[in-house]
């Protein structure tokens, strides 16, 4: 019966890949968790619809440590989850290649991979026609519209990329999540599904308790927002974010799938001169866009009134440059994909930090470009609430965690919700 349950030491809302990853490592610490989402299982929001890509491509220090810290978490994903859940995702090692791009030019953020140890080839158009069969090395930027006469021209020049042969992509998103739960709740977190959050009650600026719609309480010192699309609403209903220097909202995202024949077994390829990326997929290939100035922005108020069909008019926008890009690629005249939501922070780059209201924690902005980073987020989200809990002033002395597989020092206060805005990213979900 609905009514006031055991108390738990943390209370996390989401129970997609981050907030599963979080309650893995709070109940691996010790701490009583009780994690909340409205869904019937883990996993079945926005990381269902993620392309998986675990890629090293960040704009800041801070985001390269962590991808390239996480990607060892996937690479020994059973020994991550240190139980056995049954089925597992599978990382699959394709390596990656990132078109040159005029906005955002291999020597700003090489030196980056040079600082934390992240091997790459620098690749030349030649080399690029050679590592990837059938690609087109032409350069097209900036992106355009289909009904616009310069898509159709040819290039007059070549690209190359970087290739990065330690990246790939996750085979089932939400069965990752799935597993990290099942991790979690072996040791001792609780999972309620179907259970929606109407308040988050303090006293004397405090966390106290969590409510739900059915009436139920759950008495908590902590909570953690990572409820994804929900997590603007949920900040509003606890009357935070006013003093964030960065925001966060819901964008609809479309990915298309593309049968092939006889497969693709090239790299992934992250195409920002045609406003594309592609990786493969069991018959075919999975096509998304990088947010191109010359296509709308798809922002929503309220996720649940989402269209969750895939568009003709996307479909073919995103498959039809992929096309441009393997000439061999034949664009279907049925569209075929999955629909998403993304939590877009203002500068695509996630809030990892405290809030204003003691015990009240976010891990939101993840802006479609952090599944890679679950294995490393629930790590980096304890160590910040253990330290904050225990009396440092993270927005004073940001916190720093040392990564353990890697032993990288990654500086916190990169995450801040108070941070300078992140001008030097793509302005895309590459980050």
């Amino acid at each position: 019966m609905p009514g006031e349950r055991r108390s738990a030491d943390v209370v996390v809302i989401g129970a997609g890949v981050i907030g599963a990853s979080i309650a893995l490592e709070l109940a691996r610490a010790g701490h009583r968790v009780v994690v909340l989402d409205r869904a019937a299982g883990a996993g079945q929001g926005s990381t269902s619809a993620s392309s998986a890509v675990v890629r090293f491509n960040f704009s800041t220090t801070a985001g390269v440590a962590m991808a390239w810290e996480a990607h060892f978490g996937w690479l020994d994903w059973a020994g991550h989850l240190g139980h056995d859940v049954g089925d597992l995702a599978v990382f699959r090692k394709s390596g990656l290649v990132m078109l040159d791009v005029d906005a955002a030019p291999r020597s700003s953020w090489l030196p980056l991979f040079d600082e934390i140890g992240v091997p790459y080839e620098e690749w030349d158009g030649t080399m690029l026609a050679e590592r990837v069969p059938g690609i087109d090395a032409g350069r097209y930027w900036p992106p355009k519209r289909l009904d616009d006469e310069e898509f159709w021209e040819d290039a007059k020049d070549s690209l190359g990329g970087v290739y990065t042969p330690d990246a790939g992509y996750v085979s089932d998103p939400g069965l990752a999540a799935v597993n990290l739960a099942a991790a979690a709740s072996a040791c001792g977190a609780e999972f309620r599904f179907r259970s929606t959050v109407t308040a988050v009650e303090q006293t004397g600026g405090r966390v106290t308790s969590v409510g739900l719609s059915d009436g139920t309480r759950i008495p908590c010192a902590v909570v953690v927002n990572a409820a994804g699309p929900w997590s603007g609403a949920v900040n509003r209903l606890v009357g935070v974010g006013s003093g964030f220097t960065v925001g966060v909202r819901p964008m609809r995202q479309e990915v298309a799938h593309v049968p092939v024949r006889e497969g693709y077994r090239g790299p992934v390829v992250a195409d920002m001169d045609l406003g594309t990326y592609f990786r493969g997929e069991a018959g075919g290939l999975l096509v998304g866009g990088t947010e191109p100035e010359c296509d709308p922005m798809q922002w929503t108020d309220d996720p649940d009134a989402v269209d969750i069909h895939p568009t003709a008019a996307v479909f073919e926008a995103q498959v039809t440059r992929a096309a441009r890009r393997l000439p061999g690629l034949a664009v279907p005249n049925r569209a075929r994909g999955v629909v998403g939501v993304y939590d877009v922070a203002d500068d695509w780059t996630p809030i990892y930090d405290r809030t204003d209201l003691d015990g009240f924690y976010v891990a939101i902005g993840t802006s479609g470009n952090q599944f890679k980073n679950a294995p490393v987020v629930g790590q980096l989200m304890t160590e910040l609430i253990d330290q904050v809990e225990n009396g440092a002033d993270h927005d004073a002395a940001p916190v720093r965690f040392r990564a353990p597989r890697t032993g990288l020092e990654i500086d916190l206060g990169a995450f801040s919700r108070k941070r300078k805005r992140n001008t030097a990213n793509s302005g895309t979900v590459l980050g």
